[in-house]
């Protein structure tokens, strides 16, 4: 989910914890749990700050460790630890209970997103990305700030937040459901697909759709139960030649390689150079695909020029590989 999206959830969970009759009966818990939840419901995304080095270090390590099992147990201990340091008084049981939900909340919401994260780490490396939940969800953030403006207003913060939880559950229930029933659609238009992605937009009504079969990619949208085949390219192997053998050992490329499940590739030749790009089809936005790893080599296959990440215009592109092709 967005970060803005995850304070709230930080709220809406010290709220929730005062139905904890430990935590209602002391005021010095009451706090110290209100200030870990909205922590515990941020950390994990400290990786976000990886962005500052590279997009290839972002791309390939973000919602990765620090979402991982080992993560998600770590991070309550060391949060206990500050929190409880300047509330020395408080219950460290309960502390940490709640300090480990919000963590675990965090972690499992994200999962329905398009992005996921690699939350079975170090079991295994595989991106689980769910795409029930777009990563800004304007439903699921309006209702906790509902519910944040009724706990100003004098309600209970434990039952308002336990009755918008409950209804979060149906919600997230009836997002499933209208994926499954836009995949049967996609399956019924391609009875032959091998891999469908479907991924949610803002709009409730409305998903992405990028699929394969053994010789094509479709990328297409589900609008109110309509299918629709937007593009479709002939699905070709990425060639074992030495263009690519060395592009494949750039930093950009090899992080792109490590998230995308679903792309196409080309290969351009100008006079005194190679571009290798390779396109991520599950973002498809206004007739363009902004998720691209490109890679230009000389003529001896040295790679001059790279880069990865979100690019919705040619020109951008070139100012950021800093090369124009004659």
């Amino acid at each position: 989910m967005d970060t803005g999206t995850h304070v709230v959830m930080g709220f809406a969970l010290g709220g929730l914890a005062t139905l904890d009759p430990v935590v209602a009966g002391d005021h010095v818990t009451a706090s110290s749990v209100l200030i870990a939840t909205i922590v515990g419901s941020q950390v994990p995304d400290i990786d976000t700050v990886l962005k500052l080095r590279n997009n290839a270090v972002y791309i390939r390590n973000h919602r990765g460790i620090t979402h991982s099992i080992p993560a998600v147990l770590l991070w309550p201990i060391v949060i206990l630890a500050i929190v409880h340091s300047f509330f020395p008084h408080a219950n460290v049981l309960h502390l940490w209970m709640w300090t480990f939900l919000a963590v675990a909340l965090h972690v499992f919401v994200d999962i329905f997103n398009a992005y996921g994260t690699q939350a079975l780490r170090p079991f295994s490396n595989k991106w689980i990305a769910l795409g029930i939940i777009n990563t800004f969800d304007p439903f699921i953030f309006v209702i906790h700030v509902l519910g944040l403006f009724l706990w100003a207003g004098g309600l209970n913060p434990g039952y308002t937040f336990i009755t918008i939880y409950a209804v979060l559950v149906f919600y997230y229930i009836g997002r499933i459901q209208a994926q499954r029933k836009v995949r049967a659609l996609v399956k019924n238009r391609i009875p032959d697909a091998t891999q469908i992605i479907i991924s949610s937009t803002l709009r409730f009504h409305h998903w992405k759709i990028a699929a394969m079969n053994e010789s094509q990619f479709f990328v297409g949208r589900a609008l109110n139960d309509q299918v629709q085949i937007l593009d479709h390219f002939n699905r070709i192997p990425v060639p074992d030649t030495p263009i690519i053998q060395a592009a494949k050992k750039d930093r950009n490329l090899s992080a792109f390689l490590s998230f995308s499940p679903v792309y196409r590739w080309e290969i351009d030749e100008f006079d005194d150079f190679y571009e290798v790009r390779f396109i991520d089809l599950r973002y498809r936005s206004n007739g363009h695909y902004p998720f691209v790893a490109v890679v230009q080599l000389d003529e001896k296959l040295n790679i001059i020029t790279s880069y990865t990440g979100w690019i919705f215009s040619e020109e951008k592109l070139r100012k950021k590989l800093d090369i124009l092709p004659g």
